[in-house]
């Protein structure tokens, strides 16, 4: 085996000489029985982690890389005694600021199997922003291959550069740092700039959310960030320049005070009295009233409406200002309040002509399939959610010129997959109730409508929730402090909860420490909240009111606190129950089986039921919990101490009942059980979905949330 002796690393001023058996043609050395390495391929070579840059190309470093490659000796060389082993002899180049060439040479201590990577890692004499080209070729101790440069090959090239970009300059010509500015759903523009010729991208980040990168359209030059504002306040854009090296530059701010979004465009709340021949604008003009519109209609419950509009879905049935209020082709959203009487065939909310045909169309789809709710945009359509007759729904449509997208919200949730979308040309007059055909106006809407809102900028999705937020009103609490008359009361003149006659009791913490200093005296156990709470003995004891004190058909909210006497229950207990027809619509229960809490409702046949959502605890410790029913969305969910007790669970067909509140019992047919033995504190009754983070603040003795 030949002697390997590692080659001495400098700059070289003049060449040397040694001594070869034979030469090939190229120039390349080996012994007369031996065959000589293989050249090394340009795609086996690596400048840092990248591949090697050659022609007028080069690659930017922000310190001197590591320059490695892959050697090969040929495998007719395989001779027992030297195993192919293969050194690699680097060799990098450049010139001077005099115009004389420099060079470095490399072999590293110890050679590497044919095939394995071999490194240079680069001296800090590299010089800095300079063009340094480099090649290897491969020595097997008898003889070399020719360089990775010769023979059709290339020289690899870099530049190390070790001078960060200036900073960024960040302008905007709709959102200036001056003054509080319009607003949220109002695209603005902001660009970044920075003097260095070398910059390939910006690094960006706005308060409070995750950095991004934009890159200019040419290396040096600015760079665009288009922004939606989301939220009212102060917002801080953060930028620093990248260059080709990869080198930051000092961060620049750029911070904006965003109002909140801007007001309607147009509005009308169709609340205007009965025999009105015109609706009253909030904004824009009165929308004149066709014959087959009736005001004075029921209100969605649990928002400010007083009233509403009812269309008869006939030919006169509709409402219109006579004038466009969207621009053709730009950012709108469309929204309101609407119950249909039908669902059976395609009604229209709201549209606006567009010649022989609707620009948009907010509304229904009906017919033989399912009815699903609707936003067109020229001829594109994102459907969702399920209209019910007689079920009042907030719609919003949402056209992003920006994107092309048309959003749909049902009840302000987003539904169905966002369309990319063109409205029609032409712009005509905004309709209420009707959209425009080939053959006139079609999809006439049967049923009651109110708060039309038109937006000329984006609704953004916290916005859309709070235009369909109806607010949960209390319809019951019983702090179960104090007892009358066999009844607690209800807080603020509610009905009262009235106690059976056997097995239920009002228990108050003494006002005096009954053992005073005795130290064998056994404590007095507190009320689980306040002064009271009820106990019941699990067999004859129980409490309800005389009267319904929610609608199950609507959405509700319950809760309560309850600890368990038992440690493991001989058989489920009902901790509250809704009466329905025939049995319950609802029980809150615990069911030692599983050892869960269990929302349970009435099952698809007679005498049966399903457990809705469960959640295992040992009933060890008071325990608040909350069942949260949603009409619009068709969902029920228990909350235990706060935690739903996983996703919310689907009702398609709801809940129907409006009997009393049951505490510590349920019903079955015509018989009563699964009596709770255990107590009962702070039970409140809310019309209206409790958001879940709320169902965290019940059951601490502070009274109702609202």
């Amino acid at each position: 085996m030949p002697d390997r002796r590692r080659r001495t690393t400098g700059i070289l001023a003049m060449g040397c000489a040694v001594a070869v058996v034979l030469t090939t043609g190229t120039g390349a050395a080996y012994a007369a029985d031996n065959v000589p390495p293989e050249q090394a391929r340009i795609s086996d070579l690596l400048t840092g982690t990248g591949a090697c840059a050659t022609g007028e190309a080069e690659t930017y470093f922000s310190e001197p890389p590591v320059l490695s490659a892959v050697l090969h000796d040929s495998e007719a060389d395989n001779q027992p005694s030297e195993d192919n082993l293969v050194q690699a002899e680097f060799e990098a180049w450049w010139t001077d600021p005099s115009g004389t060439e420099q060079r470095l040479t490399y072999t590293p201590f110890t050679t590497g199997m044919s095939g394995f990577r071999q490194v240079w890692r680069m001296p800090d004499e590299v010089p800095a922003n300079t063009v340094v080209s480099w090649h290897v070729r491969a020595d097997d101790g008898s003889a070399t291959s020719a360089w990775s440069s010769e023979n059709g090959g290339a020289a690899c090239r870099f530049v190390y550069d070790d001078t960060p970009p200036e900073p960024a300059v960040i302008t905007s010509p709709d959102y200036s740092e001056e003054g509080w500015q319009d607003g949220v759903g109002v695209y603005g523009t902001f660009v970044l700039d920075s003097p260095s010729a070398d910059v390939v991208s910006y690094r960006y980040q706005f308060t409070g959310e995750s950095p991004q990168y934009v890159s200019p359209a040419e290396t040096g030059g600015p760079a665009t960030v288009r922004r939606l504002p989301t939220k009212a306040g102060p917002t801080t854009l953060s930028v620093s320049a990248v260059d080709r090296a990869g080198h930051g530059s000092r961060e620049t701010s750029y911070t904006i005070a965003v109002q909140a979004g801007r007001a309607p465009t147009a509005r009308w709340t169709l609340a205007d009295p009965a025999g009105s021949g015109s609706a009253a604008a909030v904004s824009g003009a009165d929308a004149r009233v066709g014959a087959g519109v009736t005001f004075g209609g029921p209100a969605p419950t649990l928002t400010s409406l007083t009233s509403t509009a009812h269309l008869d879905g006939g030919g006169h049935g509709f409402l219109t200002p006579d004038a466009p209020v969207v621009d053709d082709g730009g950012t709108f959203a469309v929204s309101g309040w609407a119950r249909p009487g039908r669902t059976d065939r395609a009604m229209t909310i709201v549209s606006q002509d567009a010649g022989t045909r609707a620009a948009f169309a907010l509304g229904l789809n009906g017919g033989d399939s399912a009815p699903t709710w609707s936003f067109t945009v020229g001829g594109a359509h994102v459907t969702g959610g399920a209209p019910e007759t007689g079920e009042w729904a907030h719609l919003l449509g949402v056209y992003d010129a920006e994107t092309g997208l048309a959003h749909l919200y049902v009840n302000g949730t987003e539904t169905g997959t966002p369309v990319t979308a063109t409205p029609a040309e032409g712009t005509g007059s905004f309709q209420i109730g009707r959209a425009k055909g080939p053959v006139g106006y079609r999809n006439r809407w049967d049923g009651d409508l109110g708060e039309i809102q038109v937006h000329d900028r984006v609704v953004v999705p916290a916005e859309a929730t709070a235009l369909a937020h109806r607010t949960p009103q209390p319809r019951g609490y019983w702090a179960l402090e104090t007892a009358a008359d066999g009844a607690s009361p209800g807080q603020n003149g509610g009905a009262p909860l009235r106690l059976s006659p056997t097995g239920a009791e009002l228990y108050t913490t003494p006002a005096d420490d009954p053992c005073g200093l005795d130290p064998d005296c056994v404590p007095v156990e507190p009320a689980l909240i306040g002064h009271g709470h009820l106990h019941l003995d699990g067999e004859t004891g129980w409490a309800a009111t005389d009267v319904p004190v929610v609608d199950t058909g609507d959405s509700f909210t319950v809760s309560t606190v309850v600890r368990l006497a038992d440690a493991v229950p001989a058989h489920p207990m009902t901790v509250l129950s809704l009466a329905g027809e025939g049995a319950d619509a609802l029980q809150l229960r615990y069911d030692p089986a599983p050892h869960a809490w269990q929302l349970v409702v009435p099952g698809s046949g007679a005498g049966e039921s399903t457990v809705m959502a469960s959640y295992r605890a040992m009933p060890d410790n008071p325990t608040r919990l909350a069942v949260v029913y949603d009409d619009q969305a068709d969902t029920i969910t228990l909350y235990v101490d706060g935690t739903a007790a996983g996703a919310p669970a689907h009702s398609a067909d709801g809940l129907h009942g409006e009997g009393p509140l049951q505490v510590g019992r349920s019903r079955t047919a015509e018989s009563w059980g699964d009596y709770l033995h255990g107590d009962i504190d702070e039970i409140e009754v809310y019309a209206g979905a409790l958001p879940g983070s709320l169902t965290a603040l019940l059951g601490h003795g502070n009274g109702p949330l609202a």
